[in-house]
């Protein structure tokens, strides 16, 4: 499929994204930027007291378990702030056609964005999520991490950021959305050598909510980079 270079530089076709005052309401920002605070907080203190993080994460289920566990605490979260939907974005793009060519140029850039920087940052290694080889014998804990970092927490991460976040930050103009929901899933994360990758990931996928006026495309392009980043670790 080639990509238009009218689709990729034309101006977003209008997404509903103008608030009402109750969505506005300055607490939900408040509460928004907080809950970003303490998961900065907490990434970043288990980094600092951890350790070496262990090489084989992946083939322990309790991984998947506490991810579940940690995701579906700021699901609750997420959704007390943002009881209106318009709020959360979870909604059918500007033209699928349109959506599918952004979120295919999306995917390359972050994908060779990654791949040039992580042999000089090592970011899988800081996260622990490069196993020495594949371990058929633990395969079953493997599938469990893989569905849900690749499918569960894609969904949880956009709402969150290019959702919720996007949505309380664009009245302040789309290059503060943009980049400040990006600066805030890189911080979120709790990396430091892989606080870059983790920047321009944040800055594809906040442009292409932008674009699209949905999380859905980014959803799609979250999931496809985690899956492959997951099979790449195992078969490389």
């Amino acid at each position: 499929m080639r990509l238009s270079r009218g689709a990729l530089l034309s101006p977003p076709p209008d997404p509903p994204d103008e608030l009402t005052p109750e969505e506005a309401a300055p607490w939900r920002l408040g509460a928004w930027l907080t809950l970003i605070g303490l998961l900065a907080v907490v990434g970043y203190a288990a980094r600092a007291t951890g350790g070496e993080p262990d090489r084989d994460v992946l083939y322990k289920s309790s991984t998947a378990v506490g991810a579940l566990a940690q995701e579906a605490v700021v699901v609750l979260i997420v959704i007390g702030i943002a009881r209106q939907a318009a709020l959360r974005a979870l909604r059918q793009p500007a033209g699928w056609g349109r959506a599918l060519l952004l979120a295919i140029a999306t995917f390359v850039v972050i994908a060779g964005a990654a791949a040039a920087l992580e042999p000089l940052l090592h970011a899988g290694s800081e996260q622990g999520l490069t196993p020495d080889r594949w371990d058929p014998s633990r395969s079953g804990a493997y599938t469990f991490n893989f569905i849900v970092i690749a499918a569960f927490v894609p969904i949880v991460e956009e709402l969150v950021f290019r959702g919720v976040g996007f949505s309380l930050l664009r009245r302040f103009g789309v290059p503060v959305a943009i980049a400040g929901t990006a600066v805030a899933f890189a911080l979120a994360h709790g990396l430091v050598q892989g606080f870059p990758i983790l920047l321009v990931f944040g800055l594809g996928l906040a442009w292409l909510r932008w674009k699209t006026g949905s999380i859905v495309p980014g959803i799609a392009v979250h999931a496809s980079f985690n899956a492959l980043s997951l099979i790449l670790a195992v078969t490389t």
